[in-house]
């Protein structure tokens, strides 16, 4: 067996292997024993034709691609041996020649991370500001929340809660069919269709209108994008909305917890705070994991990139599932192809990657861990919303190697980022590690 390790680029290495034509002799004499005690030959039993009869019946090209098999894996084995390679994941193989036999296998390397000087960067969260606008929007949005509706005898207006019947179709096909449905009329609302609000805006009691509109080119429905819908609506009822004053009476309508509106106010503000202060932590952090990524060298096999866009994809599909959708639909909804959704993932999944090599580095640096303590904790918290009677067997069924693996990995994560917040909040001594968390003696 000839093999040449043409490159290394890309944390791959490119390899060929040629298998001379004295290798093939004993793997395609097992290959023809296996196939003999499987395939039924007219005047034979099985296992009991000679092999240039099965060859002939099935073709050689059959008992080959039987041998090959099993002899290019273990080929690839020994050729990693010879050319002292330790594989981070599965190769790409291809075989290129039958005559002799030749096979390229793309085999990717561990990553390599080499760190910049992260201790230097300091990077402060922006201010947290909760202006008495912000206050007062969500007290107005709680009003309407609370709003009662009354009907009037006018023409329908904007905000409006509308009664109608509506009988629609997008060329011979019907498209909304409702009777009684209850609609408010908002100035930019795309639904049933765009345009659908301004159209009917005006009408009176027991007015019947009907009118075209045409969907947008880029409408999410691809179904009806770009094509013209023709309605009909009856209007049977207007009803106009009757906000409530903002008072102590309204304060205890939203919570009977709230005595007064000064202290809906106040935890209206707390609230928003609180919501402002994670908005700003997260953007904190996701500035500093981009500092940390860009000071740092880092480079890695393709494959990671398609494993996290896997990983994506199977999360999107996971919760589109919840939703009773799958991801078929929502790749017609969105009018693009699973290439093409995978193609727009690529930026994030390479930044993803990159982020977590560079994180699982500075770990190591830091000395940061995750105690079993803190593992079982967190399983604890996966059971907290099950009855006291099925805690135990929830955490028995949860308490798995790949979920504890999977739990100290995001803790070790959470952990490496609560570090460099750290630091780049303020000057860090040299050589400064993470505290230890603390562990039961054994």
């Amino acid at each position: 067996m000839k093999v040449t390790n043409d490159k290394i680029e890309n944390s791959q290495a490119f390899l060929t292997v040629e298998i001379e034509p004295a290798e093939m002799e004993a793997p395609m004499e097992d290959s023809y024993r296996r196939l003999s005690q499987k395939t039924t030959i007219p005047g034979f039993r099985k296992g009991k034709a000679p092999r240039a009869v099965l060859e002939n019946y099935i073709g050689k090209e059959s008992v080959l691609e039987e041998a090959l098999k099993q002899l290019v894996p273990q080929a690839y084995e020994q050729a990693l041996k010879e050319q002292e390679i330790e594989p981070f994941a599965q190769p790409e193989v291809k075989i290129t020649q039958t005559d002799p036999v030749i096979f390229t296998a793309v085999v990717p390397l561990a990553p390599t991370i080499e760190l910049g000087d992260y201790r230097s960067i300091r990077l402060s969260p922006d201010p947290v500001e909760v202006t008495e606008d912000n206050i007062n929007d969500v007290l107005e949005e709680l009003r309407h929340q609370h709003a009662t509706w009354k009907p009037v005898d006018r023409p329908l207006d904007y905000n409006d809660l509308a009664v109608i019947d509506i009988n629609s179709e997008v060329g011979e096909k019907p498209y909304v069919k409702k009777l009684g449905a209850q609609y408010q009329v908002l100035r930019d609302s795309a639904s049933p269709a765009p345009g659908f609000a301004g159209q009917i805006v005006g009408m009176r009691k027991e007015e019947i209108k009907e009118f075209k509109l045409t969907f947008p080119e880029d409408y999410p429905n691809s179904e009806v994008a770009g094509k013209e819908a023709s309605f009909k609506v009856k209007l049977s009822e207007i009803k106009e909305e009757n906000l409530p004053e903002l008072n102590d009476g309204f304060a205890g309508q939203v919570s009977p917890d709230f005595k007064t509106v000064d202290s809906l106010r106040d935890q209206v503000a707390s609230s928003l705070r609180q919501r402002a202060e994670e908005r700003v932590n997260m953007d904190f952090q996701e500035r500093l994991i981009t500092t940390v990524i860009e000071q740092s060298q880092v480079d890695y096999p393709p494959v990671l990139v398609e494993l996290e866009i896997n990983r994506i994809l199977n999360e999107q599909a996971r919760q589109l599932q919840m939703t009773g959708r799958g991801m078929d639909e929502y790749l017609r909804s969105i009018n693009k192809t699973e290439e093409q959704l995978r193609e727009e993932l690529r930026p994030a999944a390479a930044k993803n990657v990159a982020a977590s090599l560079v994180i699982g580095k500075i770990a190591e640096a830091e000395k940061i861990e995750v105690v079993d303590s803190e593992i079982d904790e967190g399983i604890d918290n996966m059971t907290g919303g099950a009855t006291d009677d099925k805690k135990e067997e929830l955490r028995k069924l949860l308490d798995t190697p790949q979920t504890r693996e999977s739990i100290k990995q995001s803790l070790m994560t959470r952990k490496t980022i609560e570090r460099l917040s750290e630091i780049a909040r303020g000057p860090a001594k040299a050589g400064t590690r993470a505290k230890k968390p603390k562990e039961a003696k054994k």
